[in-house]
């Protein structure tokens, strides 16, 4: 399984910068994201786990309270980690 570890801040440019890695470990198995650490998320972020979740076999995300809340806050609890917590 790959693994993609998500930085504190995960604004525009750290999505931007993570980008190319996302796009190499999609579709090449099963994907997992640790998002642990993570204190801030913006949009942008936001989108590229949305996509990551629907893209091949789906990511496995390991959320922090900072990206609960913002899951909450947006809606997008259910879309980003249905049956995924671990």
């Amino acid at each position: 399984m790959r693994n993609i570890v998500l930085p504190a801040r995960c604004d525009r440019a750290a999505t931007e910068a993570l980008l190319p890695e996302f796009q190499a470990a999609l579709g090449a198995g099963p994907l997992s994201i640790d998002a642990s650490g993570t204190e801030q998320i913006g949009q942008a972020m936001l989108q590229l786990l949305i996509s990551a979740r629907r893209t091949g076999d789906g990511a496995k995300i390991i959320p922090s309270s900072a990206l609960m809340d913002a899951a909450r806050l947006t809606g997008l609890e259910h879309a980003l980690f249905e049956g995924t917590i671990v």
